[in-house]
C-alpha cells in the first residue's frame, strides 16, 4: 500500500469533530490517502480496457465517497451516514448532518443497486425509483442530491465543487487514470461515485449459499447449509406471510421497486412520494428496501420507528394502521388492515432467516472501505 499526499493535522480534527457519530476524540495526527498499488477489482467483467477505465473510476468514486471536502465545511462525506460495517446505513434514526443539523429521513443501507449483475452502463438511465421517497430514477443524478442539501452537506451549488477539488493535489492523478485527463468536472464527480456505489454487491451471504445457483427459481440448492429454525424462517417469509411479494428476494433488487404504503400512520406526518407528484393517491407511499444485511441496517422504516426486527414484525403482526392509501396487500377481505398475528416462535425464526442475510465478506471488504487513514 502507499500514502498519498498528507493532509493538515487541523483537517483531521475537524473531520472528526463533525462527523456524523458527532466523535469527540481529541486525537490529533495526518490524514493520509492509502490506495493500493494496483487498483482493486471493482469489475467482473473479463479483463478488457473498458473494465480498466470502471476500475479507475470506481476507484476516484471510493475517494470522493469518503473524502469530507464534498461538505462546505470540510466535515461530512457521503461515508458519514453509510457505514461499511452497518451495510452502509447509519444506525441513527436521523443523521447528523453539516452544522450539526439532522436529515429528515433514515439513511437507508444499500448493495446491488443496480441488480445483482452489476450494470455500469445504466448508472444515468431511468430505471428504479431511489431515495425514499422515488425523488431520482437514475443513479448518476441521485449523488448530487446530498451534496447539495443544505443539511446534509451544506453546498448550494455543485458546480462549486469541481474548483475545490482542484486544490487538492491527490486528485489530478486520480482524474487522469479515470479520463485522461486532470480536469474535474460536476459530471466526472457524479458518474465516479455512481460507478462505486453501483460496485457495491452482495453476492456471499449464507442465503446465497443456500440458494446457489437456483436463487431465480426459488429453490434452494443446499438445504443442507440452514438450521432448523432457519429454514423454517425461510419458509415462513416465503410461503405463509408472503413477505417476499413486496422484499423479493429471488430477483435482481431484492426487493419492489414499488412505492407502497404499509400502513405506519393513520395521519400522514411525511407524505412521502406524495410530496413529489403532489398527488393524493401517493401520500404515505415510500420504496420498499432491500433485505441485504438487514440485520445491520436497524433502525427501520423512513424515519427509524423500529429499533429491531421483531418491532418491525410487531407492526405487522397487529399494528398496521387504516391508513388512506394502506397497499391491497395488506387488507383483508373486508378491505381492512390485516392482523398477521405473528407467533413468537415465527418471529424467532423469521429473524433467524433474515440473519442469514448478512454478507460478512461485503461489509468487510477493503475495496469499499474508507481509503483516508488517520496517522
Amino acid at each position: 500500500m502507499k500514502k498519498l499526499y498528507g493532509l493538515s493535522a487541523i483537517m483531521a480534527v475537524i473531520a472528526i469533530a463533525y462527523s456524523c457519530k458527532k466523535t469527540t476524540t481529541e486525537n490529533t495526527g495526518t490524514v493520509y490517502l492509502d490506495l493500493p498499488t494496483s487498483t482493486y477489482n471493482y469489475d467482473s467483467s473479463p479483463a478488457s480496457p473498458s473494465s480498466k477505465k470502471i476500475n479507475d473510476k470506481a476507484t476516484l468514486g471510493r475517494v470522493l465517497f469518503y473524502d469530507t471536502h464534498l461538505s462546505l465545511n470540510n466535515a461530512i462525506s457521503c461515508g458519514s451516514c453509510h457505514h461499511q460495517a452497518s451495510g452502509f446505513a447509519d444506525n441513527a434514526a436521523f443523521s447528523v448532518g453539516y452544522e450539526g443539523r439532522l436529515t429528515g429521513r433514515n439513511s437507508r443501507g444499500f448493495a446491488n443497486i443496480t441488480g445483482t449483475t452489476v450494470r455500469f452502463d445504466n448508472i444515468n438511465s431511468p430505471s428504479v425509483l431511489l431515495f425514499w421517497d422515488g425523488r431520482e430514477n437514475t443513479l448518476q443524478n441521485l449523488i448530487g442530491r446530498p451534496i447539495t442539501n443544505h443539511v446534509e452537506m451544506g453546498i448550494t451549488d455543485f458546480s462549486e465543487i469541481p474548483a475545490k477539488l482542484s486544490t487538492l493535489d491527490y486528485y489530478k492523478q486520480l482524474f487522469i487514470n479515470a479520463y485522461g485527463s486532470s480536469a474535474i468536472t460536476t459530471d466526472k464527480i457524479s458518474e465516479c461515485v455512481a460507478i462505486f456505489v453501483a460496485s457495491i454487491t452482495s453476492h456471499n451471504s449464507r442465503f446465497d449459499q443456500f440458494m446457489g445457483s437456483n436463487i431465480a427459481s426459488g429453490q434452494p440448492s443446499h438445504p443442507e447449509v440452514y438450521t432448523a429454525n432457519e429454514y423454517a424462517g425461510f419458509n415462513l417469509f416465503v410461503n405463509k406471510y408472503h413477505c417476499q411479494n413486496c422484499h423479493r428476494i429471488f430477483t435482481s433488487y431484492y426487493s419492489s421497486a414499488d412505492l407502497i404504503d404499509i400502513g405506519l400512520d393513520q395521519n400522514y406526518s411525511d407524505k412521502g412520494y406524495g410530496t413529489i407528484t403532489g398527488m393524493t393517491k401517493d401520500n404515505g407511499k415510500f420504496r420498499t428496501p432491500g433485505l441485504r444485511n438487514v440485520a445491520l441496517t436497524a433502525p427501520y422504516m423512513h424515519d427509524g420507528r423500529f429499533k429491531t426486527l421483531d418491532d418491525v414484525l410487531n407492526h405487522y403482526s397487529h399494528g398496521i394502521n387504516n391508513s388512506p392509501n394502506l397497499t391491497s396487500m395488506l387488507k383483508d377481505d373486508y378491505g381492512q388492515p390485516k392482523s398477521f398475528n405473528i407467533s413468537d416462535a415465527d418471529k424467532q425464526a423469521l429473524i433467524a432467516f433474515l440473519n442469514t442475510l448478512t454478507d460478512y465478506s461485503m461489509i468487510t471488504d477493503p475495496k469499499y472501505s474508507n481509503p483516508f487513514k488517520l496517522n
